[in-house]
């Protein structure tokens, strides 16, 4: 299983989610659109969405905090 969750060090949202996956034992890759441009670039193009964050789980993009999108992806 791939995840990834594009994320910013200043956002509240983007800790929960790596805290409730790390909660899970979820291993994840994190990428810090903040410095990363290929990376925002690449959030942009995934998700259609400036803001973070965003959660790829193999392919199925999440924006946001959204525990039920995650859960389900994650099944």
């Amino acid at each position: 299983m791939s995840v990834s969750v594009y994320t910013t060090p200043s956002c509240a949202y983007c800790h929960k989610v790596k805290d409730w996956l790390k909660a899970r034992g979820v291993r994840y890759d994190e990428y810090n659109v903040a410095s990363d441009q290929r990376r925002a670039d690449e959030m942009v193009r995934k998700s259609g969405q400036m803001g973070v964050p965003v959660t790829d789980v193999n392919g199925r993009i999440i924006v946001g905090f959204n525990t039920s999108a995650l859960e389900s992806a994650l099944r």
